[in-house]
């Protein structure tokens, strides 16, 4: 094998690696983070678990993504510990797809089925199809999987590369003496350990030595224990993205090393055992890529058979690793504050701006529930509701940092077109919520210089603002409703309720003036209205914001200002008699 020979193999690892890549970006991009939800959601069940991981991991082809997902699964307090395990073991058992997959180049054959079976024949096939996709298709989903069909090609162009270009070496001395060396069961798994720990990837270190078996020189004595190595290599990529992590994230991390050295060890000693007493024939024989796949699979299954029963031991050794604390369980107790963000989603920007709208619904409550709580103020103030407030909105503030700060971090990752605008709106929305939660604090405070003149507004005051207190809690809690359901039809009967309001606070002012003159409320009392009124209508129009925010997501070339004067005009029948049956509605006494 001469030099030219090992540029040719390393160009051809360098295709598969890119190959595999392209293939799992692509699937990830088209799975919209939906496998990831459905792997949140469905993992109370230990037998589901399993299979959830093993389907998960082989839809998109990497068990160290699993895993890692898993890791801020844990660590967000999405999902418990003893869930993970489940998801975990079968991780391991999914990522063996892959070699399946790669066996397809051993097929043989003179027909002509049999011939297009052959990755050669219809990879060129899905790359032309894949490019054609690619640079024509106007959707998301049709270019995802052109990415799909290309890197399945690259792949398998690399992978038969790096056969043709290892072939000559079945007849070099020293590489045989090479392989025999790996054959000492340590040595062997040390190899496959070190490899897959570099390249942080299990499925990219059985393609290699796949490749390797087209010499002939691969016995299953060399490959039984290189692929064993494989096993708890793969655990580097989860114990690096743990080093962040809190220690339920860390926890995560262990079982899937634990688990994996585990059944490592296990099955050497037993197997190994069993060789030097019955002396297996096989040994010596060369292994095919389809016995690495058998192999690889069958190591798999039957250890997540044997230990998937007891998997709660591994929840012990690894509490005993890491222990709780009484700090870390009290710590608990009160931590709710935007767990979901975890920097690991971000991989997955899919799944990982999931995990943001989830987290602004959250902070969207905490606003409503900080208006609503300083609104009743002005019926009864006590200090202990106003400090409550304050501490709404400063947990409210924090989700506005937190969740800006994920989303423009989460911008610079590879996007969707539709996950990009998504963004863009969320960013927006989550500005008014903040806003809306800043407006609480201004009518505490109002509340609270109404008590401290103590002074109240006049009986007829009282019954208008309870009618116009009414539709603001109306507007506030469709529009979060909007923004948690996207109901577009709902969206669409923001604005008239919006018109209604500046409307009332109108009304309640020109009223107020009239008492005023005919000496029935003060001018003290008509300078809290008239803050008072000034905040609903901050709060309405902050609620219109996130009801044009979301009507634009949807639906193309929508402009806001085109939008607001096309509703509001005189012409729009519609429009129009919505907002007179919300006026009859919310009629003042």
């Amino acid at each position: 094998m001469d030099i030219f020979s090992v540029l040719t193999m390393i160009g051809g690892l360098a295709l598969f690696l890119y190959g595999m890549d392209v293939l799992g970006d692509g699937l990830k991009k088209l799975s919209g983070g939906k496998l990831e939800i459905i792997l949140e959601k469905l993992t109370s069940n230990k037998l589901m678990a399993i299979l959830l991981g093993a389907g998960v991991t082989a839809i998109i082809q990497s068990s160290s993504a699993t895993t890692v997902m898993v890791v801020g699964f844990v660590n967000s307090g999405i999902m418990k510990l003893s869930q993970s395990v489940g998801v975990i073991l079968g991780a391991n058992v999914g990522t063996t797809v892959t070699a399946w997959i790669l066996s397809l180049a051993e097929i043989s054959g003179t027909g002509f089925f049999m011939k297009l079976l052959k990755p050669t024949s219809f990879s060129p096939v899905l790359a032309i199809i894949g490019v054609i996709m690619l640079s024509m298709a106007k959707k998301e989903k049709h270019k995802d999987v052109g990415s799909i069909l290309i890197g399945f090609a690259v792949l398998m162009f690399g992978m038969n590369t790096m056969s043709g270009a290892v072939e000559p070496l079945a007849e070099s001395p020293a590489f045989a003496n090479i392989l025999l060396m790996f054959s000492n069961p340590v040595l062997g798994m040390l190899a496959g350990l070190i490899l897959t720990a570099v390249i942080q990837s299990s499925s990219a270190s059985i393609g290699i030595l796949q490749a390797l078996c087209v010499t002939g020189a691969v016995s299953f004595q060399t490959a039984i224990p290189i692929i064993m190595g494989q096993n708890v290599g793969t655990c580097v990529t989860a114990l690096i993205s743990s080093a962040g992590a809190g220690k339920n994230g860390k926890r995560a991390a262990l079982v899937h090393l634990y688990y994996n050295i585990i059944k490592t060890v296990g099955f050497m000693v037993i197997f190994y055992a069993l060789h030097a007493a019955l002396d297996f024939a096989f040994m010596d024989e060369s292994i095919s890529a389809l016995g690495v796949a058998i192999v690889h699979t069958a190591f798999n299954v039957v250890a997540v058979v044997i230990i998937a029963p007891f998997s709660s031991i591994l929840e012990k050794m690894v509490y005993i690793t890491l222990p709780e604390t009484q700090e870390e369980l009290e710590a608990q107790k009160g931590k709710k504050m935007v767990q979901l963000l975890d920097p690991r989603f971000l991989s997955t920007p899919g799944f990982a701006l999931e995990q943001c709208k989830n987290a602004a619904l959250d902070m969207a409550e905490y606003t409503r529930e900080a208006l609503f709580l300083a609104i009743q103020m002005f019926d009864k103030f006590d200090e202990k509701s106003a400090e409550r407030v304050i501490e709404l909105e400063n947990i409210v503030d924090h989700y506005d940092d937190e969740i800006g700060s994920y989303l423009v971090k989460l911008s610079s990752r590879d996007l969707t077109e539709k996950d990009s605008q998504e963004l863009s709106v969320l960013l927006h929305c989550i500005g008014d919520i903040e806003r809306i939660a800043d407006h609480a604090i201004n009518i505490v405070d109002g509340a609270k210089e109404m008590v401290g003149k103590d002074q109240s507004f006049s009986k007829k005051a009282q019954e208008e603002l309870a009618i116009y207190t009414g539709a603001i809690k109306d507007i506030v809690n469709t529009t979060i409703l909007v923004f948690q359901e996207t109901d577009l039809k709902l969206a669409t009967m923001i604005e008239p309720m919006e018109e209604v309001i500046d409307y009332l606070s109108e009304e309640v002012k020109k009223r107020h003036l009239k008492r005023l003159r005919k000496g029935k409320c003060s001018i003290e009392m008509g300078f809290v209205l008239a803050d008072l009124t000034t905040n609903y209508e901050r709060v309405s129009d902050h609620c219109s914001n996130i009801a044009l925010a979301m009507l634009q997501l949807n639906e193309d070339n929508f402009e806001t200002h085109e939008y607001q004067d096309q509703m509001s005009s005189k012409d729009n029948l519609m429009f129009m008699a919505e907002v007179k049956h919300l006026k009859e509605r919310y009629q003042l006494p």
